[in-house]
């Protein structure tokens, strides 16, 4: 399945409509503009196993762009719209990027980003939306660059795959490689399909996508929702109400989010919570950041049972999935496996019995590599061939997974290991609290001490009182010793668009 076979059946459907404009994008349009850039990008030299770069917000065209590249055979890194010029110049340059495409409106970065000096690789640079006046030396504008193009497919159209990079929480981001197979177009393994029709996905359907597509879950799923045959509705950017309107005004039956946009859509006044029509919702999925369990409890109230949740990860080390029947009778699970085999290691790779905490680890996960870090793929994988991202959890006696934290975010104060998502879950449930982040931060006699960082609802409130009372209402729900021993306000958390909140940038403020 793919755009080409999906616009022979059904040419006028929506293969995108724009959240912000109504703008569509229909699947005859998507195939035609998709194979395009595809000769555009045979006629540069770019081969198979070539390298293609995006640099876009959530653009109409973005989807366009990618499945050029997939039906190229190609791998392609969909960059973050919110890097500085020199974090995108290394992505670009570490992927062996030969083309970039990006946009007018990130045109300064990425022209500071894409120099002879800072991407010698570079072939070809388009940008979107540009006027002959803007455009540095060396870019094209995309639309004339493409559109003088033949719509006929290449003789050589085979099935390539993305290679994004790490988000960078903890460290320099890496590309994550899988092997490619160079499939024929149409019969990608790794495609999320089995999934979506897994919860009803059915052609004609509407998916909404309101997370950035460079982000690994929100282009996989969004591409996957296309080869089935659904239209998707992709939010520019995530606003709580206007998610909702959505919703209603296109009868949007599908939808991934992150638990931050739950959270941001249960602090609505439940006024205008009850004012959208919600009914033509058939399922949703989430994942990426654990869910603190009011929070899931409330959208199920609120939803229905049709929420799913997965975990796994870019590297799709395993799968595990779990629907709200299932969660309710094990709150604060990710699931069984689907893929994959689960176990909990300790440090000394010794397998842990069910209920102890561990590091997770996965048998029979598929083959990826950390590009250019043989080191860090070496880490990934133990003996025995399990790999690992680094998360760690526990599993119960029938094998559903419960996730405590990652690893690295693990708080050591007097020797006793904490890890700040139970607090996090803890604080955010108070009707004062709009976001919160927990880390450790240097303390002479302990080591390390649990600090949260919080985003109140209304900054007048911040103080000590409320710092008083958050550590008060912590300790009515952990014990003592997971409880913050002070709390600093902030009017808005580093948080990544895909909901993570980004500790290595909150922790420097406190390290050295």
């Amino acid at each position: 399945m793919h755009p080409a076979a999906i616009a022979a059946d059904a040419p006028d459907r929506p293969a995108i409509i724009m959240g912000s404009t109504g703008a569509v994008t229909t699947f005859a349009q998507l195939d035609a503009r998709s194979k395009q850039l595809v000769h555009l990008v045979r006629d540069a030299g770019v081969g198979r196993g070539g390298s293609l770069a995006i640099f876009a917000e959530n653009h109409p065209r973005f989807l366009e762009v990618a499945w050029a590249a997939q039906r190229a055979g190609l791998s392609y890194t969909a960059i973050n719209s919110h890097l500085t010029a020199e974090e995108a110049a290394y992505i670009i340059d570490d992927c062996d990027a030969s083309i970039i495409v990006s946009t007018a409106r990130l045109s300064a970065v990425a022209t500071a980003a894409c120099t002879p000096e800072s991407a010698p690789k570079l072939r070809v640079r388009l940008m979107l939306d540009a006027t002959p006046s803007s455009l540095a030396d060396g870019w094209e504008a995309y639309e004339d660059a493409v559109d003088r193009r033949p719509t006929t497919p290449i003789d050589d159209e085979c099935e390539g795959d993305f290679m994004l990079y790490s988000s960078g929480t903890t460290g320099r981001p890496k590309g994550i490689r899988r092997p490619m197979a160079f499939a024929p177009l149409g019969s990608a393994e790794r495609t999320m399909v089995p999934l979506l029709q897994g919860i009803g996905l059915r052609p004609g359907d509407v998916y909404i996508t309101p997370a950035p597509l460079y982000h690994a879950a929100p282009i996989a799923w969004s591409m996957g929702a296309q080869r089935a045959g659904a239209s998707v509705l992709v939010m520019e950017s995530f606003d709580a109400e206007q998610c909702l309107a959505l919703i209603e005004r296109h009868h949007v039956t599908h939808g991934q989010f992150v638990p931050t946009m739950f959270v941001r859509m249960l602090k609505l006044p439940a006024e205008m919570r009850e004012r959208y029509d919600l009914s033509s919702l058939k399922a949703v999925v989430h994942a990426a950041a654990p869910c603190p369990v009011d929070v899931k409890r409330a959208m199920i109230e609120w939803w229905g049972p049709i929420i799913h949740e997965y975990y796994s990860s870019t590297e799709g080390a395993g799968i595990t999935w779990i629907t709200s029947p299932e969660w309710l009778e094990r709150p604060g699970s990710v699931g069984r496996a689907i893929a994959g085999e689960p176990f909990i290691l300790d440090d000394e790779h010794r397998v842990l019995p069910a209920g102890e905490i561990g590091t997770v680890w996965f048998g029979g996960a598929p083959e990826f590599t950390y590009h250019n870090d043989p080191d860090k793929t070496a880490e990934a994988r133990d003996p025995a061939g399990r790999a690992t991202v680094g998360d760690v959890g526990y599993l119960d006696d029938d094998g559903y997974l419960f996730l405590t934290d990652r690893k690295a975010f693990m708080i050591i104060s007097g020797g006793v290991n904490i890890y700040p998502q139970e607090a996090e879950n803890a604080l955010i449930n108070h009707p004062k609290v709009f976001d919160v982040g927990v880390i450790g931060v240097p303390d002479a006699e302990m080591g390390e001490a649990v600090k949260a960082v919080v985003q109140p609802v209304d900054w007048a409130d911040a103080g000590a009182d409320l710092e008083a009372e958050l550590l008060a209402y912590c300790r009515e729900h952990l014990a003592t010793f997971k409880c913050p021993r002070s709390v600093d306000f902030d009017r808005e958390l580093p948080r990544l668009d895909t909901g993570k909140l980004y500790k290595k940038e909150l922790r420097a403020r406190y390290w050295p």
